[in-house]
């Protein structure tokens, strides 16, 4: 997904709002889930999201999402935020995040997805990860 930094983006400071970029987070990684379960998706958390670096006014941002991990109803998207500064050409990594969503069927309740074809060494690794972290955050569910 790619977006052009308008000055109704931005701050005082004249780089984008965090939130900004959260809700485009949301909505790549949205698409993201959507096209792999082919059902309507809910985010159910934001498990962690990192600003690496500020985004400015007149920047385009490119957001790479890709569904990591599925299990019976839900799913792990990672989205890696960039921003090309247009003048220059030159890319910066922005931010990062991982996000939960469900699959939901027709009547509004969560339906099983597919399982994730994983081909490559990249694949396989991002799988492993999302495993782990969703094992924690279960584990984290239970403490509470």
């Amino acid at each position: 997904m790619t977006e052009l930094v308008l000055p109704s983006h931005t701050n005082a400071l004249g780089t984008v709002f965090g939130g900004t970029i959260m809700s485009w987070i949301d909505i790549a990684a949205a698409i993201a889930a959507q096209r792999h379960s082919n059902k309507e998706v809910v985010t159910a958390s934001i498990d962690r999201l990192d600003f690496v670096a500020p985004v400015y006014k007149g920047w385009v941002v490119n957001l790479h999402a890709s569904v990591n991990y599925t299990s019976r109803t839900s799913m792990e998207v990672g989205v890696r935020v960039e921003a090309e500064n247009p003048k220059t050409g030159e890319m910066f990594h922005t931010a990062s995040a991982y996000t939960t969503f469900v699959a939901l069927g027709s009547n509004g309740k969560p339906v099983e997805i597919p399982e994730l074809i994983l081909e490559t060494d990249d694949q396989k690794r991002r799988f492993a990860d999302a495993k782990k972290r969703r094992e924690d955050r279960l584990a984290q569910r239970h403490k509470t």
